[in-house]
């Protein structure tokens, strides 16, 4: 029976992806479980500590698809932790070489090595959409860095900007976190092989134990950390946390998106597809679902981050709880993100962009968009607060009587002994004051490695 938004015939397509939901799947764990454990029998034969017989004896005989899948899930059940009864039937099939399975190890080393294998497959497909995100916003970003709208701060109108700029700043946040995301897959992708308390006391007083940590790292192509981390959960913290993070940028963009598709704005509409987000009752409806779920899964993404930073509060050399929360938080990130990426790379790729109706808008203040690009050509001559204090009241009466700025500034005096009513018509339109909108927003629309030559 399927009872969450993650395993659910209905919502699951809207929480996670078929690609991700494989990766994290219950056959992929156990397939990736019985290669961690052929890999250890390989690199501890490699170094000496086991016969090479019985590796491959191991390697030949170990085959997930030969598990009693319902005996695993009531061992597991029984036992806590579903590495032993894993063990258990992979000994019944190697005969005198599972005597041999599993030497040294602890069920934490094997499930630990098992989710960063993931996070690696997962973390791979999380980069590969991000990547196909970028680059269709900086298409946008390209084509639209002269398109001028409205810039809004509290809501309201602020400044005009180009949309291109707008685009170009939720890229430079998404470029910074594929530069953070590279960085996390170097540094927390790590091999876990310690042994019951992680001295691997096991394996000798020498070094046989750190030789084949080194040859299992290399062998599943992991970093080899230079301690065991069973307590020590910032790498998965920080996954957890990087993925909420881009999660929340990408909320970010859903939230904008929603907003200028609405009927007062119209300056947005998702990709057209018969029936997408219809209403039950309301034949003319077009909701921006696609927004509304990466908007929903930021929100989710949150409580996933909080709940690894708790996580990572362990006792002494194993803990007793926090490391169980990891199992539900860490895949669950992965389908939320995964989710969230999809509908922003199908929505950016064919984005409707009204300019007209962004030009039009442009007019809804009658001219008080441009407020500030008079105050900025009286202030030289008035003095900044002098200014500021004319162009306010002009504006307060533009307000008051649903004049037009240039036609307020025009009628003043104090103004015009400074400023030609030809140069205030002109400061009023607001295509010319847009400072350094478009150049920034080229410069990040160009591929990372050109930006600002």
């Amino acid at each position: 029976m399927n009872s969450t938004v993650f395993d659910s015939s209905l919502f699951r397509d809207l929480f996670g992806t078929p690609e991700m939901r494989a990766v994290f799947d219950d056959d992929a764990y156990v397939d990736t479980v019985v290669r961690v454990e052929v890999e250890l029998a390989r690199a501890q034969a490699r170094i000496g500590v086991i016969p090479g017989w019985a590796a491959d004896a191991i390697a030949a005989s170990c085959d997930p698809a030969r598990l009693d899948r319902e005996r695993l899930r009531v061992a597991t059940g029984t036992v806590g932790y579903p590495i032993l009864p894993i063990i258990t039937q992979l000994a019944e099939q190697c005969g005198d070489a599972g005597g041999y399975l599993h030497w040294g190890a602890t069920t934490q080393d094997i499930m630990d090595t098992t989710t960063v294998l993931q996070c690696a497959e997962g973390l791979a497909l999380i980069s590969d959409a991000l990547d196909r995100l970028r680059e269709h916003l900086r298409h946008l970003a390209r084509t639209h860095s002269g398109t001028v709208t409205a810039g809004r701060t509290h809501l309201q109108h602020a400044l005009p900007i180009t949309f291109g700029y707008r685009v170009a700043v939720w890229l430079s946040a998404l470029d910074r976190h594929a530069d953070r995301l590279a960085a996390a897959r170097q540094r927390n992708l790590m091999v876990q092989f310690g042994g019951a308390a992680g001295t691997l006391a096991s394996l000798g007083p020498g070094r046989d134990g750190l030789r084949v940590r080194a040859a299992l790292a290399e062998q599943l192509g992991l970093r080899d950390p230079e301690i065991t981390w069973h307590v020590a959960r910032d790498g998965f913290a920080e996954i957890v946390g990087l993925l909420a993070a881009i999660g929340a940028s990408i909320g970010k963009i859903g939230t904008d998106v929603a907003i200028l598709c609405s009927t007062e704005f119209g300056e947005l509409a998702e990709p057209f597809v018969p029936g997408r987000g219809a209403s039950s009752t309301m034949p003319q409806k077009r909701n921006p679902i696609s927004s509304e779920l990466m908007i929903a899964a930021a929100k989710l993404l949150r409580d996933k981050s909080s709940a690894m930073l708790d996580a990572m509060v362990q006792d002494f050399e194993r803990a007793t709880g926090p490391w169980h929360v990891e199992w539900a938080i860490i895949p669950e990130t992965f389908l939320l993100l995964s989710s969230s990426l999809g509908q922003a790379v199908d929505t950016m790729a064919h984005l409707h962009v009204d300019a007209d109706r962004m030009r039009a808008n442009l007019g809804l203040t009658s001219g008080l968009i441009a407020a500030e690009a008079v105050m900025m050509a009286l202030a030289p001559i008035l003095g900044r607060q002098r200014a500021h204090e004319l162009v306010y009241a002009a504006c307060a009466r533009v307000l008051d009587s649903g004049s037009d700025l240039a036609s307020e500034l025009c009628g003043q005096p104090d103004i015009t002994a400074s400023l030609e009513p030809d140069r205030i018509r002109r400061l009023c339109d607001p295509t010319g004051y847009l400072g350094s909108a478009q150049v920034m927003a080229r410069a990040v629309a160009q591929p990372p490695p050109n930006r600002f030559r």
